[in-house]
This record gives C-alpha cells, structure tokens and sequence, in this order.
C-alpha cells in the first residue's frame, strides 16, 4: 500500500507506510530526570462554534489523552501554550482545563503542573497585571497544582524596563505557597512577548531572570528555557543557584539538553514530548540506567520531526501535535479550538504524518494510513 502525498513543488509523490509501530509499554517513573508533556487540548467538534467563540472541549478526549501520557510515567504540563493559550483558549476554558485536569492527576496518581498567566486582560498597568497572575496562581494552588508562571502579554506592554519584572515577580514569588516554574518563552514562539524581562539583549534579559530567581530561590523549583538556543540554556543552566532547575523547552535540542555534559542536564517540560510520550518516555527509562548511547538512539531521530512541527512560523506548531493525536487514535477527529487545523499547508500536514509514521510513532499504522488518505483525499489528492 502507498500514500500519494503532496510535494511542496505542487507535485505529488509515493510513500509506503510503516508495517509495524515501535513496541512500546508503560514503565516506572523516572529516576534521573523530571519531564513534563505540554498536552495539547481536544476541540468538541460538534459545537456549532466560530474561531472567534469561546473554546469548545471535548473533556472526555482530553482527559483521556492526559491519562495516556501519565501512564508512560510522564508528568502532563497543563494548559500550556500547547493546550492553545492564547491562541483560542480564554482564561474561563483554562480555569476549567486546570480544574479538571488536577482533579484528574490526583485520581490518577500522576504529576501536574499548572500555566499561570494574566489572559483575563488584554492589556492594563502594573497593579492589573499582578493581580491578573493571582486571581490564576490562586486557582491553580487551590488545586494541589504546580504552578508555572507564564510570560505575560500584558506584563510585556505594561513594563517600562527590567525593575518592573523584579517587582512583579517578586510579588508572586512571595505569595507562593510552594515553589514554582518559571517560563521563559521566546518571540519564536510569542511575537507579543519580544523584550521579556526588559530587554531585547537576551544577555541583559538573562541578568534580570538571574536576578528574579536569586532574590527567592527557595520558591523556585526551575525555569523552562523556550527560546531554541541549546548554547544559550546551557549557560543559563550552569549559573543557576544549587537546588535549582533548567526545564528545557527547546524542541529543536533536547536530547543534547536532556543527556547533558559534565556540568550538569537538563529536564524536560516539551510540546514535542505530547506526541513523542511512549518513546521518550522510554528513552528517558533508558537514560536512567546510565546508558546514555541508548538514549540518544532512541531519541535523536524524532529531532527532524520535532523540527519540522515548530519551524517557523513557530507558534502554529500545534496543528501538527493534533495531526498526529488524531493519526495516532488518541481523538476520532482533526478538529481544533480556534480552527486552527488550517494553519499548517497540506505539504506540511503530509510531511508530518511521513516522519511519524518513519518513527513508528502509530500504535495502529494501517487506521494512520487510512485517516491521512481521507484527509488528502478530502483535500484534493485522489488516493
């Protein structure tokens, strides 16, 4: 069997499916490394909704896709800009997101940690802005959720240089009932979020996030570094104070990241980690065993696929992640808040489901097969 695929040149070329998927099972946690999937959300696709509606959910397929990366030992990054934050998702559908997904965690045994941002505005001072992150930080704590505070939008067009970024996170980190995740997150990924922590050095803006963690380390538990410059995190990484976390977020880098050199690693909180879960999983498994050769054997052949899903423009990268949930069986549809399953070319959508599919990444490779072939043929490419 062959799927005739869409080539970027307006062609169309022959690839032949994948027989059989990697055998891959649930295992213990992890010992050596804390890693998180940024989980994506799964649109309702029977609202009568418009992109610019509030998100319509299909709670039953979100939990469940949650519940399946738990099982392989991952912890679930919830209501992350993969669940679309910011991009379809209001603060109403993630305040109920995190209700439901950290009740869900606490039956379930698995680990949790929750997005804390200021999406209740759009834009307002300083004072709005800090009680815009405790409404949330409230909300999630109030859960038994981690919190990870977000880059802020609002934070961004209110600040007038790096003082207002030490006095707002200094606020939140000394209401902080526990430790909590910083996030870094790059323009790549926000175009909105250009000159975070008051500057657009990123050596300057280092300064100030160093500055941040250094005043209250004891309420930080790490910082997420998604900014896709492996040299740049790991120099972040080593002038972190004792006790204190590099999470990468660089979907372009990180099994280099993950593995680390002799001055240290870094774990993992990855959008690439929700549909790579089993597999990293297990490559973070092996990982654990001190087998760092097999690790890399395992895990630095989905970098051409992670690459592909977040290469510019960066922000859209979910409309692969939901591609292949749906390839995959975790939902019975393409559908996304916001319709955002046509934010991505067909070429692009073709050339996702080849890597997976190269991967073995499909529990059911024949019913990946068949959705692809009814979504082209959909599409206009006659199978």
């Amino acid at each position: 069997m062959t799927v005739r695929l869409p080539d970027p040149a307006g062609g169309v070329r022959l690839y032949e499916p994948r027989a059989e998927p990697l055998a891959l099972t649930t295992g213990a946690p992890f010992t050596s490394r804390t890693v998180f999937s940024a989980a994506h959300i799964v649109a309702d696709p029977y609202a009568d909704v418009s992109p610019d509606s509030p998100a319509a959910v299909d709670w039953d397929a979100t939990l469940a896709f949650r519940r399946h990366l738990w099982s392989h030992g991952l912890g679930v990054a919830e209501a992350m800009d993969t669940a679309q934050r910011g991009m379809g998702l209001d603060w109403a559908g993630a305040a109920e997101l995190v209700r439901r997904s950290a009740a869900e965690a606490k039956a379930a045994g698995g680990r949790i940690a929750c997005g804390v941002g200021t999406d209740q505005i759009t834009a307002g001072s300083l004072a709005e802005v800090r009680a815009a992150y405790e409404e949330q930080l409230a909300l999630v704590e109030e859960t038994g959720a981690q919190a990870v505070l977000m880059a802020s939008r609002a934070l961004t067009a209110a600040a007038r240089g790096p003082e207002d970024y030490l006095d707002v996170y200094g606020h939140l980190l000394r209401q902080a009932s526990r430790p909590v995740i910083l996030h870094w997150l790059g323009p790549m990924f926000d175009p909105a979020l250009e000159g975070y922590w008051g500057s657009g050095d990123l050596d300057a803006a280092t300064d100030v996030l160093l500055e941040v963690i250094e005043a209250r380390p004891d309420k930080v538990d790490g910082v997420k570094v998604s900014l896709l410059d492996a040299r740049r995190e790991v120099a972040l990484r080593r002038r972190l104070p004792h006790g204190v976390r590099c999470y990468t977020g660089d979907d372009f880098h990180y099994p280099e990241l993950i593995a680390g050199d002799e001055q240290g690693f870094s774990h993992a909180l990855l959008g690439i980690f929700d549909p790579l879960g089993p597999l990293a999983a297990e490559a973070v498994r092996v990982l654990d065993t001190g087998d760092v050769k097999g690790f890399h054997e395992l895990l630095d052949p989905t970098v051409e696929l992670s690459r592909h899903l977040f290469r510019a423009p960066t922000r859209f990268y979910k409309t692969g992640i939901v591609l292949l949930a749906w390839l995959a069986g975790h939902q019975g549809h393409f559908t996304m808040v916001g319709g955002l399953q046509s934010a991505r070319s067909l070429p692009h959508l073709g050339r996702a489901y080849e890597l997976a599919d190269g991967l073995g990444l499909f529990p059911d490779p024949a019913l990946a097969e068949t959705r692809m072939k009814n979504l082209l043929t959909v599409h206009g490419v006659d199978q």
